[in-house]
């Protein structure tokens, strides 16, 4: 849990001046059901004021069914949502005191965007002349103040998610969402934009669920990550927590990069390639697969525990280089090493493993190592 922030209060600016250090969100034991499908079950969480928590997983995982019901856009079957210890599970979403951003913009094609951004205060009784002068402050606030007379059309696609957060923001919500707002647009724009979501969001100090199914993003924003699979959370953790300490198989193969490779457990250790390697959480004796992670392998010299390899590719990228090799007993693994260590299709060498802990899961037969 994170404790609220302090929110940066300033004279002219009162979308600042106006919020709050956060509300909390909690699901408790909440269940959704599509007819026979049931797509959440009894999922629970606690949101901290002012704390940012991404909802992570694979497609189909219930993610996005959350938010909506946490929005308000959907109706639990089962449990309760409750925003700063009120039940509103029976609230209509436009009484929740919430802000939406999604991956479609939604902007409205006949406005202008300052007209776009103070809709929602203009749809509350604001007065025009405050309701202006508040659009105002949130586009300043996402680094759009220049561009209040354009039409959406003559924005680029980072410049109209940004309005759209100016949007969200502008009426002070108690709870910000965000619904895969960066997967339409380029890799720079998204780095960019997740960043600046980010500062925005810790100098507001307001509560943040954000909803994605890309690792990086959520690694490099959250607070908090939930990961979750057909329904349910598997692991809630800080980012360090999650890619260093998984609690299940399942999360160590979503969370970061890994090879799987056989090992014998024993006593709560993994032997593979004959090192012996702590293992997290608990594993019975007998065959496991080990998930390996690329920073740590590494090249060594002959004599020093591992095995032999040939070099299957090599990919540069910038500081660093990942290579895949086939090992001598025939598996793909993947490691990550200085960009100076040049290696070749081909090469001949050995590897060896780091002695950090490291995530099992029991074996299956007739096992073909991955990397994932």
């Amino acid at each position: 849990m994170t404790t609220p922030r302090s929110l940066p209060r300033t004279a002219d600016n009162l979308l600042l001046a106006g919020a709050g250090d956060g509300t909390r969100v909690e699901f408790r034991r909440v269940v959704k059901d599509y007819g026979s499908h049931r797509v959440l079950h009894g999922v629970d969480l606690d949101v901290a004021p002012g704390e940012f928590v991404s909802l992570l997983g694979p497609s189909g995982c219930g993610k996005t069914t959350a938010l909506r019901v946490l929005a308000g856009l959907e109706q639990a079957n089962e449990g309760a949502v409750y925003l700063g210890g009120r039940d509103v599970s029976r609230v209509p979403t436009n009484k929740r005191d919430i802000g939406m951003v999604f991956q479609s913009y939604s902007l409205f094609p006949h406005l202008r965007v300052l007209e776009n951004t103070a809709f929602g205060l203009r749809r509350r009784g604001i007065r025009p002349t405050e309701a202006k002068r508040r659009a105002g402050d949130a586009l300043e606030l996402v680094g759009l103040g220049h561009l209040g007379d354009r039409f959406a059309h003559e924005l680029s696609g980072g410049q109209q998610q940004r309005v759209a957060l100016a949007r969200a923001l502008v009426t002070e919500p108690r709870v910000l969402l965000l619904d895969e707002p960066l997967s339409a647009l380029d890799a720079k724009v998204r780095v960019q934009l997740r960043d600046e979501i980010r500062r925005i969001q810790l100098r507001l100090g307001i509560t943040t669920v954000f909803v994605t199914h890309d690792q990086e993003e959520a690694l490099a924003v959250s607070d908090r990550i939930a990961v979750m699979n057909a329904g349910t959370i598997q692991q809630i953790g800080t980012p360090e927590d999650l890619y260093l300490r998984p609690a299940t198989p399942d999360v160590a193969a979503f969370i970061g990069l890994s090879s799987l490779v056989p090992g014998v457990v024993s006593g709560g250790t993994a032997t593979v390639w004959g090192q012996r390697l702590p293992v997290q959480g608990s594993a019975d004796d007998g065959a496991v697969e080990v998930f390996l992670r690329p920073e740590n392998l590494r090249f060594i010299e002959r004599g020093e525990p591992g095995i032999g390899a040939s070099v299957h590719e090599s990919t540069f990228l910038g500081s660093f280089r990942r290579t895949v090799v086939r090992t001598d007993d025939g598996h793909l693994v993947r490691l990550q090493h200085p960009a100076t260590d040049h290696v070749a299709f081909g090469d001949q060498t050995r590897i060896g493993i780091v002695p950090a802990p490291v995530a099992v899961r029991p074996a299956v037969s007739a096992t073909h190592t991955t990397v994932t």
